[in-house]
């Protein structure tokens, strides 16, 4: 009998996951359903995300500053609701029904928007731009609070940004489906699918959950030591409280609030030259299209491909020095040069590098604290500190602007040095949280 067989299917596979992304055998389940979890939820929420454009015009264009600002109070709100659920539900009960109930809520507004036909109340659109904007940063949250639970710090290294990955590849998806369907279903039809979407997606966390043990007992002490068969306890406030006690958390906190301002300066100065550079709505469309079709290609090679190995060759330091530097270059250059074809490569330059390398390296400092802080603190840092930083970035952006596009430049350049000094501070930070062994996992 022969038995020179050709390689079978699934060892060409683990031989082609870990020259891609130096993935080992034992994570290889854990890693596809941590992408196929992510390609879902950002999928789902890119489905959804055009209805909520849609809703924001039913309200008012020139009052989407009310959305704005009711979507800061919204995930104020909604921070410590649900940290008190995280206290009181067993995690791994708790983490699937997060996306059980976002699927759920928008069941209802299906509902409503059905009930009330193609005249739709205004208030009803305006609180689903508002819930949307709101739980659009959440789930993101929890996913990644979930990454950090189940893939330790050495882990991380390698594989988060070949999972980040996942997302990229839904935020290519997400779009095809709602324009391929959205004349023959129509917006509350891209609502089902997205509800559908997000079931699936509570599905998969389940499975995730179930793959962690599994992961434990074949890594060893390199897998996270962390189990999901319990409640965090606590209270409502645990997040914030956490939060501003721990300097490790505030820096990580200030990282991502500056991150939030240099991009809304960009969005600002991008959408002043794109205004005037096209006259139609469709050009400008497209300018945005265009724009985020070469961001998603060049992150999604880069996710797969590089990322596990610049931060396993450069550091997680290095990771989180490279936007700050790059935009430091990047404001000075449109100072000179304000232009269109200037800016426009500039975001495509930073959003790849946001996306492939500076987020994926963020979540990876969220592997050396407690359990407590995974959930909770992250969460009101994802969410009411990004929103904040929308906030706040948008009025001094607003104010700004009159001044000119290279006006807004020389502010986002100090913005730039004063992110790159918290960078290399909380780059320290990780190492010295990593090596003191202050966790509580």
């Amino acid at each position: 009998m022969n038995n020179n067989h050709p390689p079978s299917q699934p060892n060409f596979l683990a031989r082609f996951f870990k020259s891609a992304a130096v993935i080992e055998p034992q994570e290889l389940r854990a890693v596809v359903l941590s992408v196929l979890f992510f390609v879902f939820l950002f999928g789902s929420y890119s489905v959804i995300k055009p209805v909520r454009d849609a809703m924001g015009t039913v309200y008012g264009v020139d009052r989407l500053q009310e959305l704005f600002t009711g979507t800061f109070f919204a995930s104020l709100l909604f921070a410590p609701i649900y940290s008190w659920f995280a206290a009181r539900i067993r995690l791994s009960t708790f983490l699937p029904w997060v996306y059980g109930f976002i699927a759920l809520t928008i069941l209802g507004f299906y509902w409503l928007f059905t009930g009330l036909g193609e005249d739709r109340d205004r208030w009803v659109a305006a609180a689903f731009y508002i819930w949307v904007s709101t739980f659009n940063i959440l789930i993101i949250s929890v996913f990644w609070s979930f990454m950090s639970d189940i893939f330790s710090r050495t882990q991380a290294k390698r594989l988060f940004g070949f999972i980040a990955a996942g997302g990229s590849i839904g935020g290519v998806i997400g779009p095809l489906i709602a324009t391929a369907f959205v004349k023959t279903v129509g917006n509350n039809g891209l609502m089902l699918i997205a509800a559908s979407g997000f079931a699936i997606t509570a599905l998969l966390v389940r499975l995730l959950a179930g793959e962690k043990p599994r992961l434990m007992a074949a890594m060893g002490g390199e897998a996270q030591s962390t189990t999901l068969d319990h409640r965090l306890g606590g209270s409502a406030i645990d997040g914030f409280r956490l939060l501003f006690r721990s300097p490790y958390l505030l820096l990580l906190a200030g990282f991502l609030l500056l991150m939030t301002w240099i991009s809304t300066i960009v969005y600002f100065q991008l959408g002043d030259l794109i205004k005037n550079a096209f006259d139609s709505r469709d050009a400008r469309t497209q300018a945005y299209a265009n724009i985020d079709l070469a961001v998603n290609c060049g992150a999604v090679f880069l996710q797969l491909f590089g990322t596990g190995r610049i931060i396993k060759r450069f550091g997680v330091g290095a990771g989180l020095l490279l936007n700050p530097v790059l935009m430091i270059v990047a404001f000075l250059a449109v100072v000179f040069s304000p232009v269109l074809l200037v800016l426009g490569g500039i975001q495509i330059v930073r959003r790849i590098a946001e996306y492939a390398v500076a987020k994926p390296t963020r979540e990876m400092l969220f592997t050396v604290v407690d359990q407590d802080s995974r959930y909770k603190a992250k969460n009101v840092i994802d969410t009411v500190v990004y929103r904040f930083g929308d906030l706040t970035s948008a009025w001094i952006s607003s104010t700004i602007l009159p001044l000119g596009v290279a006006g807004l430049a020389i502010f986002g350049a100090i913005v730039s040095l004063l992110w790159f000094r918290i960078a290399v501070l909380l780059g320290r930070r990780y190492e010295d949280q990593r090596t003191s062994g202050i966790r509580s996992d």
